[in-house]
């Protein structure tokens, strides 16, 4: 019996999410580990909604499979204030390089839209890797009970015009 390799050894493509991506977005936020415990409030009633993948740029990195592509992660940029809204990974996908992948992708793209920077609120446990792919510390997110009863890092990417 030969041993199946994991959808991210697989080849994977960032592509434009579709309003159909919705319900597999939204899992892949409330299914978090990185929003459990004293976090778990914060995305318990989230939805990404397909009103919302069609207002934003949401791209989702997919892995190539027998059933097509999985999602992987995905992130969402907003042009107007440039903000990284959303940027997840899934767990079991996490440290093979997804995350910098995106982020690489972000940036293609909010260079493309004009932008210089691209502001960051990151959730607590998501700040080093913000620090490790290149945003810069900018201040703090106070605190916005009861959804984010703590105060949360802000960052920027600057955004470079190759």
């Amino acid at each position: 019996m030969s041993a199946r390799p994991s959808p991210v050894s697989q080849p994977i493509t960032v592509r434009r999410a579709l309003a159909r991506d919705a319900r597999r977005l939204t899992r892949l936020v409330r299914g978090s580990g990185a929003y459990e415990g004293k976090y778990a409030a914060a995305v318990a009633g989230y939805r990404v909604g397909p009103d919302y993948i069609e207002a934003h740029r949401v791209f989702v990195a997919v892995g190539a499979d027998e059933h097509g592509g999985r999602v992987l992660g995905f992130y969402s940029l907003i042009l107007d204030p440039p903000e990284l809204d959303l940027l997840f990974v899934a767990d079991e996908a996490q440290g093979r390089g997804i995350g910098r992948l995106l982020v690489a992708h972000m940036k293609s793209e909010a260079r493309a839209a004009g932008l210089d920077r691209v502001k960051v609120v990151s959730h607590l446990p998501a700040a080093d890797f913000y620090h490790r792919v290149g945003a810069v510390r900018t201040g703090t997110a106070r605190a916005n009970p009861p959804a984010v009863p703590w105060d949360r890092p802000e960052f920027e990417f600057r955004v470079s015009s190759e």
